[in-house]
């Protein structure tokens, strides 16, 4: 019976999770020490703790495994098979690298074997393999794609969380041939080399090669071109040429350095030329591609083929001179595998900018940005090496810029606006000539792996063999260094969105650039960013939200949501009575509150439980928590211990009575969204990506008093026109929820804090704190909101968000069940999570008797029924609690509303769902949620009035220098030693433009009001 492919791939999946089972069961392996610390110094790293244990275990087994396949493989394509069937224990003699054959041997050896009880699994393998019809399978994949085919789904069998770990993704065939094309072409148009990569002066380095498929495609260009040369049947051995002289692959992991080997063998053998095995092997070497470019002296190996393998991928480093880096990199660390300090100090050089703002948080970190900088310092800059004497062994290393060549890398695309990389893309304006960026999109966090238009935009990596892809975006950048160098301010972008952005790199790969790019002028202010950024003019001299408060706090991490939060006061005081009570065992706690007893790196349940029984319950530390948007909970402050984990003790003191927080974010995930106001103390995911909340005032430490959060100068400026000091916080909450002012500035506003314009007219600096005073009533729902939420309603408020029984019955506390599926809890992390669900609306028409209350409410406002109608939404929804119960009018924009990322009446529901929250709707729950999209078709109302105010702060708005503020924040330019506190009151010519035309549209809508007042007979 003759296995096809797929029953091949079933059975090899099998197989490796036996593999797996018995590899964990055997533990520690004693004999391997040598090959294990053999490996540790050649490749500068160490396998550390359980992780490391696992790592070292698991490539080793890989390494047996696909080394067996690989000899498998040039076995059946023996003419004639030099034995009629394969035979495992043979397969050493089809491995034709020296360090292959010894790690090949050392594993396969039956001391080794036998402790793992792999001998009788590899008879498995090697039976399966010698049932495959290899005419079938050979015909259907080609010699490459038979590679992939075997090696993909074996890691995701064996170890599928190694694989994520190591961001181990099989690079897509359309991806490579297109980053091969365009490196090809780079290399012909803008440095001048006629024959691309096929030139013998064109040296090519893959640093984390994987299975070798970059290295093969590089190959059949260069065979391509060569066709033209009329080279005859010396065609393959030139290719060959290259493969063993200059086409070079770094591979740091022993079982893909295998299979590429392989597949640079095969790829020649598909051109008619062949490997001696004896003399040559591929340009393929097992190394550490982040170490080893200086000189250094190495401890010596206790495996010959090891040093040889070492010694011989130090030559290429520091001798090659290598003008290609094309690639993928790892996207994220080796699990329990510690680099070196010469690997770490590789992203030194992006941590110091020179103009542009210093990093933050801890993208540098990540193994790709790793990459990138060997891949700049190995093309742009020429290693001198100093030395006392000609004997001396100590070295002194300089780096100067004088080299050229091209980096092509397909990577994480955060770094193209991270706030983590400034300096990064700042020095690559500096070292290269030309910048571009292929932004292949597919972010599950920025952009919900969806098109602008709304349509699926899957990663890249979503194949046939891989639908899952990564979660992350991901793009291409092209970096070209020429030799007659210089610096740029612009790049070249472009975005590729949607399901058939694989074919649409492919159909464009030989397309000019100059068509398919458009050219972008990163801007200093929001950190060079590498994508298009859009903001008003004048936007840059505006006020950023740190500069005008300087006072701010991250909201509270619980990292224990379900245990320290509720949105019972009693159930919440319960569970902790039931944590403190030493009548109750851990064991006990464990079972009732497993996410309170689950450990973590920063958390022992059992250590801590101890400590604050001791203690004691602290009275009155359960507080208000605004949790999410609109959704106020009650949460257990724990200020000892990591029981709270990021408790932000010194936020807690600014939450007073009568005290308000603007919360907002640096960067959001994805689109930005206006500022909350909270009274209570937030969370830290009130927003998606974490909420930074600026107190209206601050305490004092010493007095106790209540100070405005604003710099003297501020304060001073708005007294100097009868505002109180309250007035500047209020105007920035109108601004930023002006929609004008959100469509002006999108850009921008994804990239970096807000700016606001604070203007100079006393006047116009009132009427806009007065509308960022109603608008923090309105968004507090902790406030009373007269006309909305209190008092007599205001005519159109009052038939929004109506709770209705069918049949206009009466609304029995029974009836207040909600279970129209709008929310459910999963299992998570040794936890729960709540995750939304389509719940069940019904979009319809507003009645005639709604469309009065409307009519009349738009009148009341002083606007056009349409203009109302814009703002609110045209259609209706009835929002349903079950199945009898609804919610009855919530129009189209109310429902829609998004604050913090999130659609702020559907999550509230989210969490309230019977299965969920296990109990039906409170009689005032069921009123909050009428009362909430009561506040939001209120905001949504407001917003012509808060367009015109946004547009007259625009037309006045005043310079750092006239309030008093220095332009050098040290969160603009932490180094900044001096601060320019300047007299200055010099309008820039951006400012000067922006007041002009925002005058001008200010008088246009100011003429259009008197025109809509004026009295009919007039």
């Amino acid at each position: 019976m003759k296995f096809r492919a797929g029953c091949t791939i079933f059975k090899t999946k099998a197989i490796a999770r036996d593999a797996l089972q018995r590899v964990e069961e055997a533990g520690d392996m004693p004999a391997l020490v040598n090959v294990r610390s053999s490996l540790e110094e050649a490749l500068g790293v160490r396998f550390e703790a359980e992780k490391g244990d696992h790592f070292f275990r698991s490539t080793l087994v890989q390494t047996l495994f696909y080394g067996v396949f690989s000899a498998w493989v040039l076995w059946a394509r023996e003419v004639p098979r030099s034995s009629p069937r394969f035979d495992w224990r043979a397969a050493v003699w089809h491995l034709t690298v020296p360090f292959i054959r010894t790690l090949f041997q050392q594993m396969a050896s039956p001391m080794h074997l036998q402790p793992l009880r792999l001998v009788e699994v590899l008879d498995w393998t090697a039976a399966t393999l010698n049932r495959v019809d290899t005419g079938e399978f050979f015909k259907r994949f080609n010699d490459a794609d038979a590679v992939q085919f075997f090696y993909e789904p074996f890691l995701e069998a064996f170890d599928p969380e190694l694989r994520k770990e190591l961001g181990v993704w099989y690079t897509p065939n359309e991806v490579v041939k297109y980053m091969v094309a365009r490196v090809d072409m780079a290399l012909r148009e803008d440095l001048g080399i006629d024959d691309g990569l096929a030139s013998d002066r064109v040296y090519v380095l893959d640093p984390c090669c994987g299975t070798g498929a970059f290295l093969a495609a590089v190959l059949k260009r260069i065979s391509t071109t060569l066709d033209g040369k009329a080279l005859g049947g010396l065609k393959g051995q030139k290719v060959k040429q290259a493969a063993l002289n200059r086409v070079f692959g770094f591979e740091i992991m022993p079982a893909p350095f295998v299979v590429a080997h392989l597949q640079v063998g095969l790829t020649l053998r598909e051109m008619g030329v062949s490997l001696d095995a004896g003399t040559e092997r591929a340009g393929v070497f097992l190394t550490n591609a982040l170490t080893g470019w200086e000189p250094h002296v190495s401890k010596p190996l206790p495996f010959p083929e090891l040093e040889q393998e070492r010694a011989a991928a130090d030559k290429v480093k520091q001798d090659s001179p290598i003008l290609v880096i094309i690639g993928n990199p790892p996207y994220n660390g080796f699990a329990g595998v510690t680099e070196g300090p010469e690997e770490r100090a590789l992203t030194n050089a992006y941590k110091n900018p020179k103009k542009v703002r210093r990093p933050e948080g801890q993208g540098l970190n990540d193994p790709y940005v790793r990459f990138f900088r060997m891949a700049e310092r190995r093309i742009v800059q020429k290693l001198t090496v100093e030395k006392k004497d000609l004997l001396s062994d100590d070295m002194r290393f300089h780096y100067g810029d004088a080299g050229e060549g091209v980096v092509c890398l397909i990577t994480n695309s955060e770094w193209l606006d991270g706030l983590s990389h400034p300096a990064m893309r700042e020095r690559y304006l500096e070292a290269f000539d030309i910048v571009r960026i292929d932004n292949l999109n597919g972010d599950s966090r920025k952009t919900g792996k969806k098109t602008p238009d709304g349509a699926p935009d899957p990663s890249i990596f979503s194949t046939e063999h891989n639908r899952e892809g990564i979660r992350k975006g991901t793009a291409i950048s092209t970096l070209v260094r020429k030799q007659d160098h210089q610096s740029i301010n612009s790049i070249e972008y472009r975005d590729l969105w949607g399901t058939k952005k694989r074919k649409e790199l492919l159909d464009s790969s030989e397309v000019k650039s100059a068509l398919l790019y458009q050219k972008i002028t990163p801007i200093l202010e929001l950190g060079l960013p590498f994508i298009a950024a859009s903001a008003g003019m004048g936007y840059f001299d505006w006020t950023s939200l740190p500069d005008l408060f300087p006072t701010s706090f991250p909201g509270v991490k619980t990292s224990r949501d379900e245990f320290l939060v509720d949105i019972d006061e009693n159930a919440l005081a319960r569970r902790i009575a039931d944590y403190f009570n030493p009548k109750i065992s851990n064991d006990d706690v464990q079972k009732r509150y497993p996410q309170v007893m689950a450990s973590s790196d920063r958390f022992d349940p059992i250590a801590t439980r101890a400590r604050l029984q001791q203690r004691g319950v602290e009275p009155g530390h359960i507080r208000r928590y605004v949790y999410r948007p609109f959704d106020v909970r009650w949460l257990y402050w724990e200020p000892e211990t990591k029981l709270l984990d990021e408790k932000r003790a010194e936020y807690l003191p600014h939450v007073s009575e009568g005290n308000l927080a603007l919360s907002t974010q640096q960067k959001p995930r994805s689109d930005w969204q206006s500022s909350q106001i909270t009274g209570p103390i937030a969370c830290l995911d009130l927003i998606d990506r974490g909420s930074t909340n600026f107190p209206l005032f601050v305490k004092d430490a010493q007095s106790g008093s209540l100070t405005p959060n604003t710099p003297r100068g501020v304060h001073k400026f708005l007294k100097d026109r009868g505002q109180q000091p309250q007035a500047a916080f209020y105007a920035a909450i109108a601004l930023l929820h002006s929609p004008a002012y959100r469509a002006d500035n999108e850009g921008a506003l994804r990239m970096d804090w807000p700016r606001v314009p604070i203007p100079g007219m006393a006047e116009t600096l009132k009427l806009s704190a007065d509308l960022g005073e109603t608008l923090a009533t309105l968004l507090n729902p902790e406030t009373p909101a007269p006309g909305v939420s209190i008092g007599t309603l205001r005519i159109g408020l009052r038939v929004l968000g109506v709770a209705t029984k069918r049949g206009d019955a009466a609304i029995e506390a029974a009836d207040l069940a909600l279970t129209a599926g709008w929310g459910s809890v999963q299992n998570a992390g040794g936890g729960s999570i709540v995750m939304p669900g389509r719940g069940l609306t019904l979009l319809r028409d507003y009645t005639p008797e709604e469309r009065a209350a409307l009519e009349a409410e738009a009148m009341q406002q002083g606007m056009p029924f349409d203009t109302l109608l814009g703002l609110i939404g045209g259609k209706t929804y009835d929002v349903l609690l079950n199945t009898d119960v609804y919610w009855a009018n919530v129009p189209e924009k109310v429902w829609d509303y998004t604050l913090g990322g999130y659609q702020v009446i559907k999550k509230w529901l989210s969490y309230r769902e019977q299965s969920v929250l296990g109990r039906p709707l409170k009689l005032d729950e069921a009123l909050y949620v009428s009362e909430t999209v009561r506040r939001i078709a209120a905001i949504l109302t407001m917003g012509p009035a808060l367009d015109a105010s946004y547009l007259a702060c625009a037309a006045d708005a005043q310079t750092y220098e006239a309030l008093d503020l220095s332009r050098d924040a040290a969160r603009e330019r932490r180094t900044a030693k001096t601060k320019k506190r300047g007299i200055s009151q010099k309008l820039t010519p951006a400012m000067i433009a922006n007041r002009e035309e925002a005058r001008k549209a200010a008088r246009d809508a100011k003429a259009k009001r008197k025109k809509r007042e004026m009295p009919e007979s007039a």
